[in-house]
């Protein structure tokens, strides 16, 4: 098999894509391809050296946009923006992703891992790097307590729990970091 950068491959029962590679031929012994691997789902990076004779095993990764629709319980329903097919998650596996700050009507890119043409497995799903959400709850700020820059609780519209400055009040709209979960901006809208 060709290594390159970019290629999916299933390697300890996980699937990683190649960000970086190098054939590496000593002196003595054999050859071998040192490579930098991102785990899709955790996305975390590792180093590790495969022997030149090593069989991986290619995987096809597909993706598409979707819209998500709504919850139900713990299952997630969402529709394929290009065919309008519906498809259902279960939130347990969902972990690579801060899904209390999705909301619906929001576009989301959905990964599979592509076995064949009639069956693709969930692996993950990829949220906007930023939201903006609507502020339903938070509590009342005394006057002058907002020059000392403090922070209060608010509750979002998807009833998610965040620190947000003093001057935010109900029914402001906030830009919200999803991937660290912080406050960036009161939104005009």
């Amino acid at each position: 098999m060709n290594i390159r950068k970019g290629l999916y491959i299933q390697w300890n029962k996980e699937i990683y894509k190649i960000i970086d590679f190098l054939h590496v031929k000593p002196g003595k012994g054999y050859a071998f391809f040192r490579t930098k691997l991102k785990n899709l789902v955790t996305g975390h990076v590792l180093e590790n050296n495969f022997s030149t004779k090593h069989k991986l095993k290619k995987v096809q990764i597909k993706f598409d946009s979707y819209e998500y629709l709504y919850k139900e319980k713990n299952i997630l329903y969402f529709m394929n923006e290009n065919t309008y097919d519906q498809i259902q998650i279960d939130k347990k596996l969902i972990r690579n992703t801060n899904i209390e700050f999705i909301k619906e009507g929001m576009k989301i890119s959905i990964f599979f891992h592509v076995k064949n043409e009639k069956e693709k497995i969930f692996l993950f799903l990829k949220m906007p790097s930023t939201v903006v959400l609507k502020v339903k709850e938070t509590e009342s700020v005394k006057k002058g307590d907002t020059i000392n820059n403090t922070n209060k609780i608010a509750v979002l519209e998807t009833g998610t729990k965040l620190l947000v400055p003093s001057f935010i009040d109900i029914g402001d709209f906030v830009k919200i970091n999803t991937e660290n979960r912080s406050y960036i901006e009161r939104v005009r809208k």
